[in-house]
């Protein structure tokens, strides 16, 4: 989703320029608001770099809810691949008795195949509108951070390496490249994220990279400990 929604902008600050003047309802309920806070917290802690790794954070903790319910929808999906698979072999000539079976097991186990899709849907337009505040912000892009310049691409490489490699991190925690349908996207995500971080400022670099971390932190927190004490439990009852 996000590669899908950053490939179709272009890292050109004056297209995302905010008009404070006359503002879209966009700018004025989404944009602005977030691109205030980033100059708040950049008053506070003393750096963009510093106030982007803040609001990644308060943006990630907003939309965890829907994170939580997406990966739920995940992880019954992947479940019931084994199932489906034998469904699809057995009813492969027979598309209409293949669509029954199939929603047969997704009411028998009271799943709706959708799900996932919709908390997406919820966060595409706050992540999209965190991604304009960035860019639209004129006053990160003439700031440093470490040996950065914000407004620039990273001249050493060494965010887009680090865009790429928590991609891929972020596909092994989170038990993505268990899935046969998306295990290709393992190999493919990461590379395709390099080449993006590689061209954008290194502010929108900077974001990526913390998103991936909290990212891979709420899962290896909270969604694998569930799972632990599912474990357990199934354990318990054996």
């Amino acid at each position: 989703m996000a590669v899908v929604m950053l490939t179709g902008c272009t890292p050109n600050q004056q297209q995302y320029k905010i008009n404070h003047e006359n503002p879209s309802l966009w700018q004025k309920f989404l944009v602005i608001p977030m691109s205030e806070l980033l100059d708040w917290f950049k008053m506070l802690l003393g750096n963009y770099g510093w106030s982007i790794l803040v609001v990644t954070f308060l943006v990630r903790l907003i939309v965890f809810p829907l994170t939580w319910k997406q990966q739920q929808s995940s992880k019954a999906m992947q479940e019931l691949q084994p199932h489906i698979v034998k469904i699809r072999e057995k009813y492969k000539n027979n598309q209409q008795k293949l669509q029954e079976e199939t929603m047969k097991l997704f009411q028998k186990h009271n799943i709706n195949p959708m799900a996932g899709c919709f908390p997406m849907l919820i966060q595409i337009p706050i992540l999209f509108a965190f991604y304009q505040a960035i860019m639209g912000n004129e006053h990160i892009f003439t700031s440093d951070f470490l040996y950065l310049e914000l407004g620039q691409p990273d001249p050493y490489y060494i965010l887009p390496l680090l865009a790429a490699f928590t991609t891929y991190l972020q596909f092994i925690a989170t038990g993505a490249a268990d899935n046969p349908q998306t295990k290709v996207m393992l190999w493919i995500m990461p590379i395709m994220i390099f080449l993006l971080a590689y061209q954008f400022p290194s502010a929108l670099s900077l974001y990526w990279v913390y998103g991936n971390i909290f990212t891979v932190l709420q899962y290896l927190i909270f969604f694998n400990k569930k799972k632990v004490k599912g474990n357990v439990s199934e354990g318990t009852a054996r």
